[in-house]
């Protein structure tokens, strides 16, 4: 290699070792947090699956075939009890008829991904991020909040007072884990509108389903607190979600059902 070469190759080499420095966790973050929105967007394939909710005094185990018209549920097993197969049966196809309670779904699912996207696109400048290890695979950062931040919405104020890490994925830029827990107690309306109490705290978990597709496997949430004057408010749950299986693409509600009465409990 003539010295000229070596010299060019060098440099490359010094540039992009300078590159791969440079990345600050706060730039990570929002490099993860637009492909995470990328993801949500783009993504219109169907899966089916078990899930598995927990609740102190009550919960449910269903399979779950969700399309982009609607989530058609088969609920087996509710507070700890086995609902009778005709009973299953019954609730999957009266649902199938009343378009009304689709569209109600519809809209509840169309809420909840506006309220993520609304979450995502706070985290890069709601909280002061660190790196707190990392390999070939993961990275690991920490995250608490910024004294800057204004929130701009009163739900946005419960960042005030959160810490946590979040684990990415560093190839395909995604969230692989999430913890949050309040370090203070926070007050909306100074109080008169609900306070969530401090250690309330958050968990979830996304793993790859298919190529280049995640989907949320794991959600723990545990809050303690007030809302609305003084009425109590205590939100425990835990969601996982196992047993996935990509469905044909523009899968319709009705096939949906078929498919969910189909499975073995």
């Amino acid at each position: 290699m003539e010295l000229r070469s070596v010299v060019v190759f060098a440099a490359g080499m010094v540039l992009a070792t300078g590159a791969a420095v440079a990345e600050t966790p706060q730039s990570l973050i929002q490099r993860t947090v637009n492909s995470e929105r990328a993801a949500n967007q783009t993504d219109l394939s169907n899966w089916l699956y078990r899930e598995e909710v927990k609740k102190p005094k009550d919960g449910v185990v269903q399979w779950v075939a969700a399309t982009q018209y609607g989530s058609v549920r088969r609920v087996f097993e509710r507070g700890g009890q086995r609902v009778p197969e005709e009973k299953q049966r019954s609730a999957v196809q009266e649902f199938l008829r009343d378009t009304r309670a689709q569209k109600k779904a519809l809209a509840e699912d169309a809420h909840d991904a506006q309220q993520i996207d609304d979450f995502l696109k706070l985290l890069p400048v709601a909280f002061v991020w660190t790196e707190k290890s990392a390999d070939a695979v993961n990275t690991t950062l920490h995250f608490e909040p910024d004294p800057k931040f204004h929130p701009p919405t009163r739900e946005a104020k419960v960042f005030s007072g959160m810490v946590g890490d979040v684990v990415v994925d560093n190839q395909q830029l995604r969230v692989r884990s999430m913890d949050g827990r309040l370090v203070h107690e926070v007050t909306f309306g100074g109080g008169l509108l609900g306070r969530l109490k401090e250690g309330s705290s958050f968990a979830l978990e996304q793993s790859q389903t298919g190529p280049s597709l995640w989907q949320l496997t794991a959600l723990h949430v545990h809050l303690v607190g007030n809302a609305l004057l003084f009425k109590s408010v205590s939100l425990e749950e835990d969601d996982e979600r196992t047993n996935f299986e990509l469905e044909q693409e523009n899968e319709t509600v009705e096939q949906a059902g078929e498919l969910v009465l189909r499975q073995v409990e």
